[in-house]
Formats: structure tokens, sequence, C-alpha cells
């Protein structure tokens, strides 16, 4: 017992002195470290002077108290604010962003709820490749899992979806955590990045003091313990804060293909008499400049089906690009370039390639280089790099050596001729409303060459995807992958904050048009004037079309033709109504449409359309 009881007090009387020293050691870190407690400035100074340094334009948001600070110093640094509706848009805008200026896309949201209303717009942003910094406040330091307002474990939520998640615990970090957020967002593949900033990290000092002051503290010496720690713990948050540091970029790493590769490819393609390139998004990535990769295709000469952001590569009408009868021109293809392309569903996993096609496979991911190919197909070539510089390699080293002829023509044939099948139906007359193909060629033919086109929808603008003609390179955007509706008022926003000189329409379905019309509101507010058309049949067509003869019930896919019209007039917006009585003056209300844009209104055209057997068979699941 009397081992035990020296023993005891042995460990007492040390950890007396561990605290009497800590206590003594956090006295000299005040005296030393006044500049920081002292101090005006805070947290989202440094925030902002990092995406300053970076070149960030735009900032999307939805206000809240936990992340003030970042907007009110972004604003100061002239950075632009734009806060939406829902957050799902903010982040949605910054993938728009993102895409379209070849930097990260920015959306800063409040805690909990907040973040978890960008958790679909995040995941989308991760399947699209899209380099978005999602950045999020949180409660307090020493608050959280302690029932504070707002706080859930919001590290869980966001590591599945992110390249880097990080939670900044002091306001020295900030600085560091930011630059290297940006840098891997964009390196390898490119995809979403998440911050939490605990309040107390964007806070100045003189704030969060009394936040950690103890009204009543316990008395003798815990009430010293407590006390001491909770300064002890302000004084760490607040050191070194305001010391200089480096804001401006790291370097960014992106895969490419080797000079052994490349020549391996050189000598496949030199050989090929069927040659055929699928471009997909990643092509569009930076560094290689979209024009650039659009006079690679065209040195090389090679017939290229385009998807996704690659749509609109070749222009309206280049020989070389065929939007039809693609799985007939993979069968007969002797090989085929899968630039950026998935062999995922948009490709039936695969198996419309042809086990006689050779075929080289570019992609950045090796996981999306190599999907499926255990099962549907197999590359002759697959190399995990920059499908952009890749190409423009392939083209230097084909110099003077050109696909034969009659091949790319004997493809554009077969498009013309289901081209012309498609202008027929435009003319069909349907039951009720409008021909929405008719509708589709008309706005085709009107639009602006600077156009710039968001697609949001099913059935719709399934239809949009066969008629609609990009005028070059990155002026389509969609969701990707993931298919995600309610893209439509996020994209359109940061397309027409990048490209404010573009016209930029939306097409929307009437079922996804709900998701967003609010942003209408947000268009007006911060006067950014686009054109939606919404196909309204008064119905979710894309699920009905399947759901009623398969299981005989026509249950949740109906809607109404509602006035969306009168919604958008009520945000600020111009809403016009399209009948089958307006069918003689369709092409004057699309360009009042057009008028009302350039004048600075958003305008809705509320399209009343019935149905046709286009895309009849084709599958939504």
């Amino acid at each position: 017992m009397e081992i035990a009881t020296a023993l005891l007090f042995a460990i007492v009387f040390a950890l007396g002195g561990l605290v009497l020293a800590a206590y003594k050691l956090g006295l000299l870190y005040q005296l030393f470290h006044k500049t920081e407690t002292q101090s005006p400035r805070h947290g989202g100074e440094s925030v902002a002077e990092v995406l300053r340094a970076h070149g960030v334009k735009f900032v999307f948001t939805l206000v809240g108290g936990h992340i003030s600070p970042i907007l009110v110093a972004c604003e100061k640094l002239g950075i632009r604010i734009v806060d939406t509706r829902h957050e799902a848009t903010a982040v949605f805008a910054a993938d728009a962003v993102a895409r379209l200026s070849g930097t990260v896309g920015v959306a800063v949201v409040t805690a909990g709820p907040g973040l978890t209303n960008t958790v679909t717009a995040v995941k989308n942003a991760q399947m699209a490749e899209s380099p978005v910094l999602v950045m999020g406040g949180a409660a307090g330091t020493l608050l959280q899992g302690r029932g504070a307002l707002q706080d859930i474990d919001q590290m869980s939520l966001f590591k599945p979806l992110c390249k880097f998640c990080a939670s900044v615990r002091s306001v020295r970090e900030i600085i560091p955590t930011v630059r290297k957020a940006l840098a891997i967002a964009q390196s390898g593949t490119p995809g979403p990045v998440f911050i939490e900033f605990p309040i107390d990290t964007l806070y100045p000092f003189h704030l969060v003091s009394k936040e950690f002051g103890v009204k009543n503290p316990p008395k003798g010496i815990m009430g010293k313990i407590v006390t001491w720690y909770l300064h002890n713990h302000l004084n760490n948050l607040f050191a070194g804060a305001w010391e200089t540091r480096d804001l401006f970029p790291l370097p960014v790493h992106i895969p490419q293909a080797t000079d052994d590769q490349v020549q391996k490819c050189i000598e496949l393609v030199s050989r090929a008499k069927k040659p055929v390139i699928l471009l997909g998004s990643q092509a569009t990535l930076p560094p290689t400049p979209a024009d650039n990769i659009r006079m690679a295709l065209e040195s090389l000469g090679i017939p290229c089906f385009l998807g996704g952001m690659s749509r609109g590569m070749l222009g309206r009408d280049s020989a070389l690009h065929i939007r039809q009868n693609r799985r007939d021109a993979l069968k007969d293809a002797d090989l085929v370039l899968l630039a950026g392309t998935v062999c995922d569903f948009r490709l039936s996993y695969g198996r419309v390639l042809s086990r006689h096609s050779k075929i080289i496979a570019v992609n950045r991911d090796k996981t999306q280089l190599l999907k499926n190919s255990d099962m549907f197909w197999k590359p002759t070539v697959a190399i995990q790099g920059d499908a952009g510089s890749f190409l423009i390699r392939l083209s230097q080293g084909l110099k003077g050596h050109k696909c034969p002829e009659d091949w790319p023509q004997s493809l554009k044939a077969g498009d013309v001729i289901k081209e012309k099948v498609n202008r027929l139906k435009a003319d069909e007359k349907t039951d009720h409303h409008l021909n929405p193909l008719r509708v589709l060629h008309r706005v085709d033919e009107l639009m602006a060459d600077d156009s710039i086109i968001v697609a949001d929808g099913g059935d719709f603008v399934g239809s949009a995807a066969y008629i609609l003609k990009p005028r070059g390179p990155l002026r389509w955007l969609d969701p990707g992958a993931f298919g995600t509706l309610g893209v439509g008022g996020g994209f359109a926003l940061g397309a027409k904050l990048c490209r404010p000189e573009s016209e930029v329409w939306i097409i929307y379905g009437d079922g996804s048009l709900g998701y967003s019309v609010a942003e209408f509101d947000t268009f007006t507010r911060h006067k950014t004037p686009i054109i939606a058309l919404v196909g309204n049949d008064a119905c979710w067509s894309q699920i009905s079309r399947e759901q009623v003869p398969i299981l005989g019930s026509n249950v949740a896919c109906g809607l109404a033709f509602t006035d969306y019209h009168i919604v958008a007039d009520g945000y600020g917006g111009k809403g016009v109504q399209i009948g089958r009585k307006d069918e003689d003056k369709l092409d004057d209300l699309i360009k009042e449409a057009q008028k009302e844009t350039r004048e600075g209104r958003a305008t809705l055209l509320n399209v009343l359309i019935g149905k046709t057997n286009f895309r009849e068979g084709s599958i939504s699941v």
C-alpha cells in the first residue's frame, strides 16, 4: 500500500508540474504572439488571397453565417460572389466554370444542410471529371461532436466523392491547404476537392476569444486548468496566422503517353483503312487548347463521333463529324481510337466494339481506361495519359498521312440519309400541340453561332442531342455519365458568366425544369440573361415511354401543362407560352426571345409539345 500511495503522489506531482509548466508556456506564448491576437484580420482573408492568386474570378454560394468571412474577403479582393437559390446550383455553376475556363470552379456553402444539399452536384462533378473546389463551414473546433448547430460528420460524406478532403484546424493551415486542394483538383484525372472550415478558423481573434471565454469557471485548480486549456487552444488556433506564405499555384501533374506508346499508335493508324475516333469529354481538358485538338483531328482526317463536352469540336457541319449510325460504323471499323471515351453503358459496356478491330484507348484514369475490358473488349494499346495532347502528338507523327477519303464519305452519306428521315418526322402533325422535332430544328437554324447549349432533361433533351448542332468546341454542357437532372440553372449561370457575349440556351424537359426554375431569380439579380427552351408535354416521358407498355401504368409520370412562363415573369424574367396556334410565328417568337436576352432579360419559352415515335426503343436505365 505504501508503494502504491507513493506512486500516486508522484504521478499527481508530475502532472501538476506539467500543468504549471504548460500554463507558464501559454503565458509566454501570448506574450510573443500578440501580433496574431491583436490583429483585426481573419481566416476568410487568407482563403480569398489564395483564390485571387490562382486566377479565380467567381465564387458561387448560398450564404450562411459559418462562411461569411470568406465571402466578404473575396468581394473585397474583386472576386465576384454569385449567390444562388440552392446549394446544388452553386456547385453546378462552379462545374460549368471549370469546364469552360480550364481553371478550378469554386463553391462555398454553409455547414450541415448547406453541404448535404451539394452531394448530388459534387458526385456529378466527380463522374464528369470536373475540377471543383467545395468549401464548407463547420462547427467550432472545440464544439464538434458536442451538439452544435448544424454539426455533423461532414468529412465522412465527402471522402467517397472527392479526390482530397481536409478539415482546417488552425488559421495558419488555411493557405497551404487551399493551395494543395487546388493543385490536386487539376492533377491526374480532375475532380472535386473539399475543405471544411470550422467557424473559429475564419473569424477574427477578438470575436473568437469571446466565444472561448468561460463565464463561470469551476473554482480551484480545476478552474485554472480549464481556463488554461481554453486559452492555450485559442492561442494555438491563431499562432503564426499572419506569417507571409506563398500564395501561388503548386505544380499540376498531368499523365502523358510515352514516346514508345505514341509510336506504336502511329504505326497502327497508318495501316488502318477504316479508322474511327470516339472523342469524350476528357479530350477537352487543359492544357491543350480545344482549337489545337480540332486542327489535329482535321489533319488526321479520321471520321469522329463526338460525345459530352467534345460535341462541337469540329464545328457545325464538318465532313469528319459523324452523328448517326455509330453502331454500324464501329462494326465495320478496323481501328477504333477511344480518346477519353469510356466503355460504360454509353458503349454497351464495350459490346459495340468489334473483336476484329484494333483498339487504342487513352484515358487519364486507369479504372476508366480499362472498364469492362475483362468482359466484352480488349485494348490493343492502353495508354494512361492525357487524350488531348496524345492526339496532337499522333497527328504530328502522321503528318502527310491521310485516312482513305471514301471511308468518311460513306459514313457521312449515312448521316445525310438519316437526317433527311428526321426532317420528315419534324413535318408530321402530332395529335396535340407542336411537333418537338420541328421546334428543335427551328431553334437550330436560328441559334447564334456563339451559342452555348446546356442540356437538362430526358426525352426532349435526348431528341435535341440528335438535332441541335453546337457551333464550336466547349459549346455543349450536359451532366455526363451520372445522368443528373437539375444541372440547367447552374450550368447556364456559370456559362453566361464565363462567356457573357454568348447566347446561352438551356434545353429543359418540363420535369427537369422544376429543379432549377427558381434560378430565374438568380439570372435577374446577377444580370445573366439566358434562354430556357422548355419542351412541355406534361409528362416524365423518358420513363413513361417504357413504364406504360411494360408495366401497364403511368403512375408518377404525369405532370400538367403548367404555366411555367408565368413563373419566369414572377422572378423578373420574360416568359412566353408557345402552342399550336403560334406555329406560324414560331420563328418570330424565337427571335424575340433572343432580342430579350440581348437586352438583359432571361427568357423562358414554354413550348407545348405533343408525342412522336422519335427515339422509340431507346432505354433510360
